[in-house]
C-alpha cells in the first residue's frame, strides 16, 4: 500500500506491548494515533525524535494522541532502547517489514553518496475513526513532538 495519504484507511496491524498483551490498531480508536517509523534503535537522530515524543508524552496524550514506534529492530533491541530513554509509548519490532511495507515507507536511501534501501523517517497521524489525517514526511527529530502538535494545530 505505498503511497498512503490523507483520507486513505490505515493499514491494520497487530502486536504484543511491552507487558505482553497482544495490541492492534483498532483497539486506539477514539484516540488519534501518531504512528511513527524510523531506521534503528539507538542512533542519533532516532534517539533524539524518542525523547521528543517522550519529553512532550504528557502534551501528546493530553490531546488524546497515542505513540507508537516503529522499526525493524528486533524487540530485545526495543526493550533496551525503551529501558535506556525511558520510553513511555509502544514500540513494535517488525523485523519481517509487514507494518513498515503495508505503510510503504521501505524505499531507497542515499549517505554520503551511497543509496540503499531502508525505513524513511515518516509519521502518519492517524484520526480516531482508523484514517489516515496526515502524513509527516520531513520529520523533525528533535522537535518531532512539537511537529505534530502543530500539524493538528494543537
Amino acid at each position: 500500500m505505498a503511497g498512503l495519504k490523507k483520507g486513505d484507511q490505515a493499514p491494520e496491524f497487530s502486536f504484543t506491548d511491552a507487558s505482553g498483551t497482544k495490541r492492534s490498531l483498532v483497539d486506539f480508536r477514539g484516540k488519534k494515533v501518531a504512528l511513527y517509523f524510523y531506521p534503528k534503535d539507538n542512533t542519533p537522530g532516532c534517539t533524539a525524535e524518542a525523547c521528543s515524543l517522550r519529553d512532550h508524552y504528557s502534551d501528546l496524550t493530553s490531546k488524546g494522541i497515542e505513540v507508537i514506534g516503529v522499526s525493524a529492530d528486533s524487540e530485545k533491541s526495543h526493550q533496551g532502547f525503551r529501558a535506556k530513554f525511558g520510553l513511555p509509548f509502544h514500540l513494535i519490532s517488525d523485523p519481517d517489514r509487514k507494518v513498515i511495507e503495508a505503510y510503504g515507507v521501505w524505499g531507497e536511501k542515499k549517505m554520503m553518496g551511497r543509496k540503499y534501501m531502508g525505513i524513511m523517517r515518516h509519521t502518519f497521524i492517524i484520526d480516531e475513526s482508523g484514517r489516515i489525517e496526515t502524513v509527516i514526511e520531513k520529520v523533525e527529530t528533535a522537535k518531532h513532538a512539537q511537529q505534530i502538535l502543530r500539524e493538528l494545530n494543537f
